[in-house]
């Protein structure tokens, strides 16, 4: 199990050693292959996960069957927290975008430990303030940013989560399908590709098979921000 990486989830932020030690004596592993499901939308939730290696998607699907991407999660970050606070089915599904190692903690071992440890209930509702601090800036693109706008701002947050600098400038392997991409964007895959193209012609970006180098990350950040 990588500690470190587990570390810079919320779950142990703030914790001494001694804590976080004890913390981790109640964590088991779980793998997932690339496309298998974690759990399901409607199933009972029980488990808080942090993804040690690879990448999660969170998806919703609508009524005609269809699925939306909410969110593509990296090493160090948590999710499955919600249900530890509000008990009900799970609202969204979790699919493994590449094959991915995660760390589990069980509701019956983190509700006492809550109780006993009152910080780390703080940085878990930290974690889901911060989530829903995203979602509003995600709404608000979709209302305030054109596409181009909002295909740009996504490529500066997958950078940041698994972007790696290189001599060319900072190579992102997202894992995405184009239409996964397009998900993510809020907008059709024709219209995001339109977009990507244009970045590229311009000298900002190369696209490569399920990954974009980044050449020109601060014309980006400005593109984002118009």
């Amino acid at each position: 199990m990588d500690i470190e990486t587990l570390r810079r989830a919320p779950l142990f932020a703030g914790l001494n050693e001694q804590s976080s030690n004890e913390l981790l004596e109640k964590l088991s592993q779980a793998r997932v292959s690339r496309g298998e499901h974690l759990f399901r939308e409607g199933e009972e939730g029980d488990k808080v996960y942090v993804v040690l290696t690879g990448k999660m998607k969170l998806v919703k699907a609508s009524s005609d069957g269809r699925e939306n991407l909410l969110a593509v999660i990296g090493p160090g970050e948590m999710f499955g927290e919600l249900s530890l606070f509000d008990p009900i089915p799970r609202t969204s599904s979790a699919v493994a975008v590449s094959d991915s190692e995660l760390a589990a903690l069980g509701h019956q071992d983190l509700r006492p430990w809550i109780t006993a440890h009152p910080d780390v209930a703080m940085q878990l509702l930290r974690a889901l303030a911060q989530r829903l601090r995203r979602t509003n800036e995600v709404m608000a693109d979709l209302v305030f940013t054109d596409v181009p706008g909002r295909v740009a701002r996504q490529l500066i947050v997958l950078s940041g989560k698994f972007g790696r600098r290189t001599a060319e400038g900072i190579h992102v392997e997202h894992d995405l399908t184009q239409e996964e991409l397009a998900q993510l964007v809020g907008a059709s895959r024709e219209t995001v590709n339109k977009a990507l193209a244009d970045f590229a012609n311009r000298g900002w970006l190369r696209i490569e098979p399920r990954a974009v180098i980044l050449l020109d990350d601060e014309r980006l950040r400005r593109r984002a921000r118009a």
